[in-house]
């Protein structure tokens, strides 16, 4: 039997390598229509690669997926970042975790991964193709009435295949050629994204970093609510809270065009009274000492500076001299300062889709299609994705890795 994959990314490789070595009679070509094969794994993680993340409990790794996370809960019984975590393993490459989870290979290099993939595909025996660009995908039926599929190249090669894998990741192509073959293609939006800002609360402060920030969006039913580490660029605000609220909000954002207040607490273990009970007590404690100059609070100097003169204190102004009304604008300042969002940037290199095949029409079982009989898919052509982490990677894996099960089982 001969089984095709579209897609030389991190999807397409794992799911390849899964089928070719469950099932060795299967004749398993991939096809990549660039010339080097798992670009964005050799860019993610700044280069270092973020296979996974340490969440070892199916139930709390569903929580990190915007889109997906219940399609994905059962798919995580059989193969989570345990069993990535093991899959390298057996094959030489250890990873390890970091504080906030994440996890890499322990040589901090991406191309340990690549060079990892590339051997178990070299060795489970599939066809790897480069500079395949795919012109077109059909399906036809012989004069048995049994079904294949056909994929012609731009360069007019032409391969046929008895079950087809579409690992296109974000490509427009691979949402036509799934659309063409009778699923729904969820419109596509950004995700993981960083925020443009103009304000002069943010001015000359690029580079520095908050741990812990309350960040929100909307209201009522569209509330979203993100915390987590920010950090201010020259272009507005970035950072993990950033990112996580982006993905979040990505269909909301891309609604308003990308334009919305921001809501920012600086010091969420505090609400406006506790706060402003403890700078009255700083009030009392320290009647001398300049306000701008002296910040009792866990935030960097130049943040906390910037608040002040923002709201109008003076910079000789001392602590006994702060007024009721300035207490209280210092206090909403922190607590429920107002940003506003004018644009979206970019996170490094590493984009991440919202919207693709409709996971309705997907058996996650099998990720075989629900409306085009061997036909399956996996990675980011799906309607899935995660928040920053490792987490986008992590599904990739699983859905690869039960596609190419279930295919080397027919």
């Amino acid at each position: 039997m001969n089984v095709i994959v579209i897609g030389g990314g991190a999807a397409g490789f794992f799911g390849a390598i899964a089928c070719a070595e469950a099932n060795p009679q299967l004749k398993v070509t991939l096809l990549e229509a660039g010339q080097k094969p798992l670009a964005k794994v050799r860019i993610s993680g700044g280069g270092r690669c973020n296979v996974t993340h340490h969440c070892f409990d199916s139930a709390r790794l569903v929580e990190h997926y915007p889109r997906g996370g219940k399609a994905l809960r059962g798919a995580f019984t059989r193969f989570q970042p345990q069993d990535t975590v093991q899959w390298y393993k057996s094959r030489g490459v250890n990873l390890k975790t970091e504080a906030d989870g994440r996890m890499f290979p322990t040589t901090d290099n991406s191309e340990t991964i690549i060079s990892c993939l590339m051997q178990a595909a070299d060795k489970a025996g599939v066809r790897l193709f480069t500079g395949a660009g795919v012109k077109t995908v059909k399906q036809f039926s012989d004069s048995e009435d049994k079904s294949y599929f056909q994929v012609e190249l731009k360069n007019g090669r032409v391969f046929q295949g008895d079950r087809l894998l579409l690992a296109t990741g974000s490509n427009p192509l691979g949402y036509r050629w799934a659309k063409n073959l009778g699923h729904k293609i969820e419109p596509t939006v950004p995700s993981l994204f960083t925020f443009n800002i103009k304000d002069a609360r943010l001015q000359g402060l690029a580079g520095v970093s908050v741990d812990n920030v309350q960040v929100r969006l909307g209201t009522g039913k569209n509330k979203l609510e993100q915390t987590g580490a920010l950090l201010i660029t020259h272009w507005g605000l970035s950072g993990p809270a950033i990112l996580k609220l982006s993905a979040w909000g990505a269909r909301f954002l891309y609604d308003l065009k990308y334009n919305s207040r921001l809501q920012i607490n600086w010091l969420p273990k505090y609400n406006q009274e506790t706060l402003k009970q403890d700078l009255i007590t700083v009030k009392k404690a320290h009647p001398k000492k300049r306000i701008v100059n002296y910040c009792p609070l866990k935030l960097p100097k130049r943040l906390w500076q910037s608040l002040v003169n923002y709201i109008g204190i003076k910079s000789e102004k001392v602590w006994s001299e702060i007024s009721k009304k300035e207490l209280n604008k210092l206090v909403s300042e922190i607590i429920l300062g107002q940003y506003q969002i004018t644009g979206k940037g970019v996170f490094k290199e590493e984009f991440v889709t919202c919207g693709g095949v409709s996971l309705k029409e997907i058996n996650f079982k099998t990720m075989e299609s629900k409306k085009c009989p061997g036909l399956y898919f996996a990675g980011e052509i799906l309607d899935i994705d995660g928040v920053t982490g490792g987490f986008n990677f992590q599904s990739a894996w699983t859905t690869s890795w039960l596609a190419g099960q279930a295919i080397s089982q027919v």
